[in-house]
């Protein structure tokens, strides 16, 4: 490969990784072939890939990796425990060239509680249904750990392997183990422990086993408490350690769970103009994600999402070789596959891997707007937008966006700032700065109505275009005196909104309407970044201005009370002596060497004749 394909490679790979979501998930690298040579997880995909292609990479290893990649693909998922299982799924089915851990056909292990007449609980890798009921797999080995050995504690299941029966405890077959006078077992085999004892115990870690960890984290609490009373700290720190492990403790991912055989998942996401969907296939085999895909269909005829999932499932599954006997979807459709059922869960681990599946759809729809606008930045502002459109209920696009605030100390200096937004973007050509001619004091809601009005009311006379959207840097009372001055005087129809900060001082809520409403906004969002910027914009320039015409006060020196005496002249005195002391102590010819004879005499006789 020359110089030049290596760099386009190099940039088409920095774009795909550009574009990544900060969200826990699993990723694949690909060869020339479409060949999958490496598979990861990541807490952070976007910060993790990207890693792979800093120039301060000097591991030789991982520059062999970066030279032979030519694609990328991920997949998101909700927890990093998630992604662990995943990539040791995907290592195992596609054998990664570049992959070393994992491949030795080991997995993570599972709890099996046995169908035993006095069951069993105890780590296993091996899944055999006749057996018992597996939990798992676990991904956190130690957390694993931690609540086996709480169940030991708490409930003292049996560890021995003495097919225990009823007829055998009455024929009086069994002798108590080593692990009854350790008080680690309750020895039903000598009917030292009821059945329905051991049963209650046994239900009750099976709660653990599922995540309903409450009720024994409250009898650790307890414990805790106790041995610190009985000051017995080291058996205190014991409970302490194990209530925090279990705390951690994830008791069965969503991605992985042996309830769930042979299945096919698929969700179908819009994009905003309709004309286009996007559809993700997921295929769990053996209770294990091993197959994740999202595909674009464009609408040819508009069709509807059922009809384009009627059309879109028979070719995912014949593209894959699917034989799953179950497919499930989000809704209702019209069609049957032979040998296959259609289901749509409403609970549980299958409605689960229905939501993952709409996560990917929802993650690649957006990655796919990010590359658009990237290409076509007007595309994002009109985005944008048209959502400030949607959430305020405005009858046109807000493209030119106006935003009021003041500045001022007890009253003194009292200014305000207008900045203008067109298209989402600052136009500084446009920004204004308002001195405050009518009010006294500090009174920032009528210095607010008077630049309001003074804005307007000229912008009327000279028939400028007006804003499509007023934004006050305020909260309630903001937006009440503004709407009095536009509505009530100037009789003029411009929204108004409002945007609220918090204690701290951050940006919280935006209000329109009067009565005023909160708009919810997602605070992560692109939207929220935008009123933000503006706020903080309007704010800067308005303190400016204000800060600026207070230095010009605080640098009044006598030079400037000097009749005939104009900043040239002023700034050419303070440059040659510095200070106003040094020009008073001057005698006239050291002045007259600097400023001329005629001007030397009248500062000379000014400050000595005083």
């Amino acid at each position: 490969m020359n110089k030049e394909d290596n760099l386009k490679r190099l940039a088409y790979l920095r774009n795909i990784v550009l574009n990544m979501p900060e969200k826990p998930g699993t990723y694949q690298f690909y060869d020339t072939e479409h060949t999958i040579i490496y598979v990861g997880k990541a807490k952070n995909l976007k910060r993790r890939v990207s890693s792979y292609f800093h120039k301060e990479v000097d591991r030789f290893k991982t520059k062999v990796l970066v030279s032979k990649i030519h694609d990328i693909s991920y997949s998101v998922v909700n927890t990093e425990e998630d992604a662990l299982l995943i990539e040791n799924q995907l290592i195992k089915q596609y054998k990664p060239k570049y992959n070393v851990l994992l491949k030795d056909g080991k997995t993570y292990p599972s709890i099996c509680v046995t169908n035993e007449y006095f069951p069993r609980i105890f780590k296993t890798r091996n899944i055999n249904k006749r057996y018992g009921t597996f939990y798992g797999p676990y991904s956190h080995i130690s957390s694993m750990y931690a609540v086996l050995d709480i169940i030991k504690k708490v409930y003292k299941p049996r560890t021995c392997r003495f097919p225990i029966t009823k007829e055998g405890i009455e024929q009086r077959k069994y002798k108590p183990c080593l692990e009854y006078h350790l008080h680690n077992c309750g020895a039903p085999c000598i009917d030292k422990q009821s059945y329905e004892d051991y049963q209650e115990a046994i239900r009750q870690a099976r709660e653990i086993l599922k995540g309903n960890t409450r009720e024994v984290q409250n009898l650790l609490k307890q414990q805790m408490q106790k041995y610190a009373e009985e000051l017995r700290f080291e058996e205190a720190e014991m409970c302490k350690q194990r209530y925090m492990a279990l705390d951690n403790f994830a008791a069965k991912s969503e991605i992985v769970s042996h309830t769930i055989t042979d299945v096919d998942v698929f969700t179908i996401i819009d994009d905003d103009t309709r004309k286009n969907a996007f559809i993700n296939y997921i295929h769990v085999k053996n209770g294990a994600i091993n197959q994740s895909f999202t595909y674009e269909y464009k609408r040819k005829l508009d069709e509807t999402d059922e009809e384009l999932l009627n059309e879109a499932i028979p070719e995912i599954r014949e593209r894959f070789n699917s034989t799953a006997k179950e497919i499930i979807v989000p809704f209702e459709l019209d069609f049957k596959i032979k040998d296959a059922s259609f289901f749509i869960p409403q609970r549980g681990d299958k409605h689960h891997l229905l939501e993952l599946s709409e996560m990917n759809a929802k993650q690649y729809k957006f990655d796919r707007l990010k590359q658009a606008e990237k290409l076509n930045p007007e595309q994002k502002q009109t985005r944008l937008m048209r959502e400030l459109q949607e959430k305020l209920k405005l009858t046109k696009l807000p493209y030119q966006i106006e935003c009021f605030d003041n500045s001022n100390i007890s009253g003194t200096d009292a200014v305000a700032g207008c900045i203008v937004y067109k298209g989402m973007k600052p136009s500084r050509k446009d920004y204004r700065k308002y001195n405050i001619k009518t009010v006294t004091g500090p009174d920032d809601y009528a210095s607010m109505q008077e630049v309001v009005r003074r804005r307007y009311s000229r912008m009327q006379e000279e028939g400028t275009p007006l804003p499509d959207l007023i934004i006050t840097d305020g909260g309630k009372g903001q937006m009440e005196v503004v709407r009095e001055v536009i509505e009530d005087e100037l009789h003029l129809s411009i929204p108004i909104a409002g945007l609220a900060k918090d204690d701290r001082h951050r940006t919280n809520e935006l209000l329109f309407g009067f009565p005023q409403q909160t708009i919810a906004l997602d605070v992560k969002g692109e939207l929220f970044k935008v009123l933000t910027q503006i706020q903080d914009e309007v704010h800067r320039f308005a303190i400016t201005f204000h800060r600026n015409k207070r230095s010009k006060h605080q640098l009044h020196s006598e030079l400037d009370d000097i009749k005939g005496i104009g900043m040239k002249t002023r700034e050419a005195l303070m440059k040659q002596l510095r200070t106003v002391k040094r020009i008073k102590e001057s005698d006239i010819q050291t002045l007259t060497g600097i400023i001329g004879a005629s001007k030397a005499t009248i500062i000379y006789n000014y400050f000595h004749t005083k």
